[in-house]
């Protein structure tokens, strides 16, 4: 079977033996019924376990209000998302001046005046306030977490009466999924609470689809409770970017609302592991560089055999990406450095470094990209110049019996082995 691989703006073609052909495994495809702004309206109107945006700011008397919004790394369609609650806000009583939009930045840089105007519109930019969340500097803390850590946000919305967050929910390889509490923590919070929440991740239940008992969200979510987030809208999007879903509400109930809304999409069954599992980001520009393109691994990570065969398709048009995981990547003689560095000198950055060195600890990772030899050998990853070539040659090492699986949109799957190999 001949089967296309999305690789940057381009498409590579591989074909694969029908014997040897296990499945080729998408996100499940959910129709979209009604128009974004109509499923926003809905949401807002029948928000899960809480009061209306109306409601709340007439029971808090709010003078004020603070919406959290994501940045441009985290592609969210605002321009469909906030007019419905920025009209509701302002009719309830609030001017514009008293909403401020705060980009959750997380340690990520500053979000630029151009990246407002193509992220939220030009309307809402000269209308509303916008701040972007700086991890180092004007904090105050709200209270102590479980932990014993201090919990430090960005101070306006330490200070406002009425505090929204807004995001998108998807799968993510330690969070389990995105969204809901993750617009406190990492969204503005300290870098010093970002960082240890982030080092969690070593736990095995801190993985991919995971949102039962995972340490890592429980902490996120711990932190969204003692800030007192007033009121959420998140939504799911379909493969073109498309709302699919909305819910607002309760902290909680509408994040975990949405949440079992992705996992039907998201969450794909298999029968086993396959021997060799043949990965693609989904091109450009989940593919522009490895610290992106990462993400495709922790989904063949749970596709794969143990002692299996990885391939993964990303052009990384620019490279290793990220400072820091670059660093990590290019300092390490072995596996090993990078997980001692990782447990016992942290760095946001890193931990992608480590999040690679984890799949290689299930499976051979071979990359086709654009990158040099040397600099994907620093991954501890083998390059490949032809994928076809490489695929005969793992049949013949795996037998007779060999079993593929190919993931055309990896990032967006968490496959689920029946037989729980």
């Amino acid at each position: 079977m001949k089967v296309e691989l999305a690789y940057g703006q381009t498409n590579r073609t591989l074909v694969i033996p029908d014997r040897h052909l296990q499945s080729i495994v998408y996100a499940a495809k959910s129709p979209q019924s009604e128009q974004d702004t109509d499923l926003i309206q809905q949401a807002l109107s029948r928000p899960k376990n809480s009061p209306t945006l109306t409601e709340l700011v007439r029971q808090k008397a709010a003078r004020n209000a603070v919406i959290v919004v994501n940045d441009i790394t985290r592609p969210t369609p605002y321009q469909e998302i906030l007019p419905p609650m920025l009209r509701e806000l302002t009719a309830a009583g609030l001017s514009e001046e008293q909403i401020t939009l705060l980009i959750a930045t997380g340690i990520h840089r500053s979000q630029t005046e151009e990246e407002h105007k193509w992220v939220f519109g030009e309307e809402i930019c000269s209308k509303y306030p916008i701040i972007n969340h700086n991890c180092d500097q004007d904090l105050a803390s709200v209270g102590v977490l479980s932990t014993g850590r201090e919990l430090y946000i960005n101070k306006y919305a330490a200070q406002t009466d009425l505090l929204i967050t807004t995001g998108l929910v998807g799968l993510h390889y330690f969070a389990g999924y995105s969204g809901g509490r993750k617009s406190i923590l990492p969204g503005i919070a300290s870098r010093s609470l970002i960082e240890a929440n982030h080092k969690m991740m070593h736990d095995p239940r801190a993985c991919l689809g995971n949102y039962k008992d995972n340490p890592v969200s429980d902490l996120m979510l711990e932190a969204a409770q003692v800030a007192g987030v007033d009121f959420i809208l998140n939504v799911v999007t379909g493969s073109h970017h498309e709302i699919v879903y909305a819910s607002a509400g309760h902290i909680y109930d509408a994040w975990i609302d949405a949440v079992k809304f992705a996992e039907e999409i998201s969450v794909v069954p298999i029968s086993k592991q396959a021997d060799i599992v043949v990965v693609s980001c989904g091109g450009y520009p989940k593919d522009l560089n490895m610290y992106q393109a990462q993400k495709a691994l922790d989904s063949a990570a749970l596709a794969v055999k143990k002692g299996g065969a990885i391939i993964l398709l990303a052009e990384c048009s620019e490279g290793l990406g990220e400072d820091t995981f670059a660093e990590w990547m290019l300092a390490a003689t072995c596996v090993e450095d990078v997980e001692k560095r990782f447990f016992e000198h942290f760095e946001l950055g890193g931990h992608k470094a480590y999040a690679i060195c984890r799949t290689l600890q299930q499976a051979d990772i071979y990359l086709y990209s654009s990158m040099t030899d040397s600099t994907v050998q620093h991954m501890f990853i083998k390059p490949v110049h032809d994928v076809q070539d490489l695929l005969s040659q793992l049949l013949i090492q795996y037998g007779p019996q060999a079993s593929i699986l190919v993931m055309p949109e990896a990032p967006r799957i968490a496959v689920k082995s029946n037989c729980g190999e």
